[in-house]
C-alpha cells in the first residue's frame, strides 16, 4: 500500500546540512511524525532507528543491500522494529527487495530503489499522481451525485 504524507512546504535547498534536510524531509513525508519521541534509549530523532536506518544504511549508502538481520543488530533492536520502519520506507515506494546470496542461503535484502534516490523518488511521484487522479475521479463523482 503507498502511503505518503503531502504537505505543502518550501523546497530545502538553501540548507546545507544533509542531516538537517534529511530530517525535515522525512518529517514532511510521513516517514518521521514531528514531535517524534523515540521510546528507546535514542537522546532525540537523530539517534532514533527509523532516522539512522534511513541516513546511515539507505541514503549514505545507496547501493549497498541490506539484510534485516544487519540493520537489527547495528541498530541494536529487534527484527520486528527494522521491519516496522522498512515498511514505512516500502510504502513510499523507495526501497526495493533484492535477493542475496549470504552464508549459501538466499535472503532478502533492501537498498534504496536503483540505488539512486532520485530515480526511486520517481516511482513515489507517480504514485502520488495516480492517487490525486483518483481523488478526483471520486470528486467529480461526488459532484454528480449531489446535483442528482
Amino acid at each position: 500500500m503507498f502511503e505518503l504524507n503531502v504537505v505543502s512546504n518550501t523546497p530545502l535547498t538553501p540548507l546545507k546540512d544533509m542531516d538537517e534536510v534529511a530530517l525535515i524531509f522525512l518529517q514532511q513525508v510521513g516517514y518521521l511524525p514531528k514531535g517524534y519521541d523515540p521510546k528507546t534509549s535514542a537522546r532525540n530523532v537523530e539517534d532514533s532507528v527509523p532516522y539512522l536506518m534511513f541516513t546511515e544504511c539507505f541514503l549514505r549508502n545507496m547501493n549497498r543491500v541490506w539484510l534485516v538481520e544487519e540493520m537489527s543488530v547495528k541498530f541494536d533492536t529487534t527484527k520486528p522494529t527494522i521491519y516496522r520502519h522498512l515498511n514505512k520506507l516500502k510504502g513510499m515506494d523507495i526501497l526495493e527487495e533484492v535477493d542475496v546470496d549470504r552464508d549459501g542461503k538466499r535472503k532478502k535484502g533492501y537498498r534504496i530503489r536503483y540505488g539512486d534516490l532520485k530515480k526511486a523518488w520517481s516511482f513515489t511521484e507517480a504514485n502520488v499522481e495516480m492517487a490525486m487522479q483518483s481523488y478526483r475521479q471520486t470528486v467529480e463523482h461526488m459532484q454528480r451525485l449531489v446535483e442528482e
